[in-house]
């Protein structure tokens, strides 16, 4: 669908509904395709991610580090039973673990961390906030670098990412940007996730794909946007 005029329509059918929670659809497919006909076109830019293995579109976020290691190890089975509880599952497995780190370059900038977020989305997960400046109408990223070769220091940024604290946090830094070259020093490479999905290794380079795609968003979605 990128590239071309026909409109793409959200109902929540997913573990966590980003997107819908994103927009404000919510959460209940019947209710939510009642309200189909209400929407209303919004064109916006994408997310593109080039790898050893492969060129793809993404629509939300890409990760790199340890939200992309939780992806890659969840249980299929545990996530068809309890849905997103598995995610917070695999998250606290990794406590007390060490992290591998990597390099992320961007913006002229070099920044050595262990868990990265490019993010289109206010949300992560449906449940909590944390590239809080991030707009689906924005030509750009919002980047959050998280640092520490320990898993330790996520407890704090928890708290930061639940308080609304976290962009004063010693150890994160957020930058807004169009282009992410992402590296790693790792033998084993470091996963890499887009949209919630297993997508490789780094290296990795991530870049916007501007006026690539009709949305159909709430009314108000579109209003918050055009007022905000």
């Amino acid at each position: 669908m990128i590239g071309v005029e026909t409109p793409l329509a959200i109902l929540p059918g997913g573990t966590a509904n980003v997107l819908a929670v994103e927009l404000g659809v919510g959460s209940n497919m019947a209710r939510a395709a009642r309200k189909i006909g209400d929407l209303v076109p919004a064109r916006i830019a994408v997310g593109s991610i080039e790898n050893e293995s492969e060129q793809r579109y993404f629509l939300l976020m890409a990760g790199a580090g340890l939200d992309a290691m939780i992806v890659y190890n969840i249980d299929a089975k545990l996530k068809a039973l309890v849905g997103k509880v598995a995610y917070w599952v695999g998250g606290f497995g990794q406590f007390g673990r060490s992290l591998p780190e990597f390099n992320v370059h961007t913006n002229g900038e070099e920044v050595r961390c262990s868990f990265a977020l490019a993010s289109r989305v206010k949300n992560y997960g449906g449940d909590l906030w944390i590239a809080r400046n991030a707009s689906l109408y924005r030509n750009d990223f919002e980047l959050v670098l998280f640092q520490g070769a320990h898993s330790l220091p996520y407890m704090k940024y928890l708290v930061g990412v639940i308080t609304g604290r976290l962009a004063r946090m010693d150890g994160i830094k957020i930058l807004h940007t169009e282009t992410v070259e992402i590296a790693s020093s790792n033998q084993s490479g470091v996963y890499v996730q887009v949209d919630g999905e297993f997508a490789g290794r780094l290296p990795a380079k991530l870049s916007m794909v501007p006026n690539a795609l009709t949305l159909m968003v709430p009314r108000e979605f579109e209003s918050k946007h055009q007022h905000g």
